[in-house]
């Protein structure tokens, strides 16, 4: 029989394998998954996989799908590690788009001297709307200790309340046919694409410096250094000086922060307006992405990418196999679960043990 035998310290092998095994245990689920529900799962397995990575306009949708979710899983990761559980990073993101898309309908001729300048005071308008969002969190918690997981979460409700009232209110287009959504925005309003006729814009290299920036303030300043033994270890924290309060607004603060820029170059970007399909669950989905890139900027760039092939994958399953569109929920669900089982090895290894012989009788 086997059973789990704890490790004198955790695994640190077993800490880079765990995602990889998870990704495995993932698939063979997956292949299951399709086989009950009558699909070729080799077919399936090359919707999900290879499908979202063969040609140059399938690598475009996918950098498209990973900006935002690597951007708000740098936040998150920065929380979690600071242990402070924000999960309402969807709000955020949802408020960062309004934020940028009330400045991008300012622009009018006025402003056409700015060319295309106009875009970073969108996109700070986008990180602005997401920090204030975060900061009704951290000022709940702060001052009346109020739990920000249940805070944050209840804050995606209001926030996309918020929009549908907006889109549906003082922000519909009077030219839009009734449809609940804003004008579209200006040409020289919208993010910069990389190549014309793809959807690949410069948020792909905003998401990038985003992760050189935060892989230095995490593990070469003070600061970030703070952050982390006050999330391991708060008696050690607050023996050394480190302040609790400080680390809490810098964390939401910064994650709130991460999470608005996401949502200003998704209104700013692909979708060119304000309507009530913004939230895209990206803020949900990139908490699995944090995790599976062990809260780590690098791994977060490669786990974004795995994600984002399960949101082109689910939508692709959707129109080529007729299977719904929520298995892209089902992956990313299994992704999260068989993390979690994989991450026991850490700090549990597996001994086979012989049963017992049982006696026999005279």
């Amino acid at each position: 029989m086997f059973k789990l035998e704890a490790r004198p310290q955790p695994s640190r092998l077993m800490s880079l394998a765990s995602p990889l095994l998870a990704l495995v245990f993932t698939v063979l689920i997956g292949v299951l998954l399709f086989v009950i529900l009558g699909k070729d799962p080799l077919r399936g397995l090359q919707i999900f996989f290879v499908e979202p990575l063969k040609s140059v306009y399938a690598l475009s949708e996918l950098s498209v799908k990973a900006t935002p979710l690597i951007l708000i899983a740098l936040g998150l990761a920065v929380c979690f590690r600071s242990n402070v559980f924000n999960i309402g990073a969807e709000g955020q993101y949802i408020l960062g788009a309004i934020a940028a898309g009330w400045v991008a309908m300012q622009a009018g001729p006025a402003t056409a001297a700015l060319g295309r300048g106009i875009v970073v005071p969108i996109l700070l308008a986008g990180v602005l709307g997401g920090m204030a969002w975060a900061a009704i969190v951290a000022l709940l918690r702060d001052r009346f200790n109020a739990n920000e997981i249940l805070v944050s979460l209840m804050l995606v409700y209001v926030a996309d309340q918020l929009l549908g009232y907006l889109v549906n209110g003082p922000w519909m287009d009077p030219d839009g046919h009734n449809f609940p959504q804003s004008i579209t925005f200006l040409a020289v309003t919208r993010v910069p694409k990389i190549v014309t006729g793809l959807r690949a814009h410069i948020g792909v290299f905003v998401a990038l410096a985003a992760v050189g920036l935060l892989w230095a303030f995490m593990f070469r300043t003070y600061r970030g250094f703070a952050l982390q033994v006050g999330g391991m270890a708060p008696a050690a924290a607050r023996y050394a000086g480190f302040s609790s309060r400080s680390a809490l607004w810098t964390a939401l603060l910064l994650s709130g922060g991460m999470a608005g820029l996401a949502g200003g170059l998704e209104a700013a970007g692909p979708l060119g307006q304000l309507t009530p399909y913004v939230p895209a669950g990206y803020g949900f989905a990139a908490i699995i992405v944090a995790y599976v890139g062990r809260l780590h900027p690098v791994g977060i760039v490669f786990s974004g990418i795995l994600m984002s092939l399960f949101y082109i994958g689910g939508e692709l399953a959707q129109s080529r196999l007729g299977l719904p569109k929520s298995l892209t929920g089902v992956f990313q669900g299994l992704l999260l679960f068989t993390l979690l089982a994989c991450d026991t090895l850490i700090v549990y290894r597996i001994q086979w043990q012989r049963a017992p012989a049982t006696a026999k009788a005279v």
